[in-house]
């Protein structure tokens, strides 16, 4: 009975190819794999760590742009170490996507000028997450500012995406940018009523809301006489999250107020005058008189010609 000899063959030393780095075995291959794995799973652990610590420290607009340069950057610091585990030369991988970034961004500019406005973004922090905003006509509250984009959710539910370019190079209406804001309306009330009268009562409004700023403080004064009202203008500032209720709120209040008090805003009215010519009256009756009798005259002779 004779023996049958296996050869001695170790899978992880199998060849698999060649470069001047030298073989690359599945062994190399296998430790490439899990390197990796293990590098993204302890960037999101670590994310996530980071992302619960930080946020009763940080705003989310600012610690969340950071967590992503941490995530990313530490997976190509990463993947760059172990390329020679494959048999790559990390400095000739460098030059190789230094020319092709080169190549690609004359392809992509509009793609790159994205990315570095998203950059900037970032860093200057014009909007932040939560900010009601306008840009480029669009308004409503930012979402997410992206590497490459900025989402906004209109006031009606939409969700709009805007490039981050056109961003950062158009004008960028922050509406709660500052703390305070101001409102005003401008109100019409008849000659015949008291302006005085009407001014003490806006104001005496104004003095029971507890949201108007009392620095700087409202004004309420006479602006225009118009061609069918007394014009009072009335400025007013208050929180920037407070702001439209109350502008709605005391506009309402305004109205009932000044009818209660016999002050009315009046509609547009116009007075016309109608000229008359009198002297020409006994002319034109002239005239139609004798035309009358024109008229009479040429059926009589037209009867006459006929009876003959």
């Amino acid at each position: 009975m004779g023996l049958l000899i296996f050869p001695n063959i170790n899978f992880f030393d199998f060849e698999l190819y060649e470069t001047s780095k030298g073989i690359v075995t599945p062994e190399d291959l296998i430790k490439f794999v899990l390197i990796l794995s293990f590098s993204v799973l302890l960037s999101r652990v670590l994310t996530l760590y980071l992302r619960r610590s930080l946020k009763d420290r940080v705003s989310k607009d600012v610690g969340e742009p950071i967590l992503k340069l941490l995530y990313y950057g530490s997976l190509i610091v990463v993947f760059i170490a172990i390329l020679p585990l494959i048999g790559f030369d990390p400095s000739g991988i460098l030059l190789a996507g230094g020319v092709a970034g080169i190549v690609i961004g004359f392809a992509s500019q509009n793609i790159v000028g994205n990315l570095v406005a998203g950059c900037f973004l970032m860093f200057e922090r014009p909007i932040k997450i939560g900010d009601q905003v306008e840009i480029s006509g669009t308004a409503g509250y930012v979402t997410d500012i992206r590497i490459i984009s900025t989402l906004i959710r209109t006031y009606d539910g939409l969700l709009v995406r805007l490039p981050n370019q056109q961003v950062f190079t158009t004008n960028i209406t922050n509406i709660v940018g500052h703390p305070v804001r101001r409102f005003e309306y401008t109100i019409g009330i008849r000659y015949s009523d008291d302006a005085n009268a009407a001014i003490w009562l806006i104001k005496d409004l104004i003095d029971k809301e507890p949201f108007a700023l009392l620095s700087p403080s409202p004004s309420v004064f006479v602006t225009d006489l118009g061609e069918s009202s007394v014009k009072i203008i009335i400025r007013i500032w208050a929180p920037v999250n407070e702001w439209f209720g109350m502008k709605t709120r005391l506009l309402w209040n305004i109205k009932k107020t000044l009818e209660e008090n016999g002050i009315e805003i009046p509609f547009p009215q116009r007075v016309l005058h109608i000229k008359t010519d009198s002297e020409n009256k006994p002319h034109e009756l002239e005239n139609l008189k004798e035309k009358q009798f024109e008229e009479k005259e040429c059926i009589l002779n037209f009867e006459e010609r006929v009876l003959s």
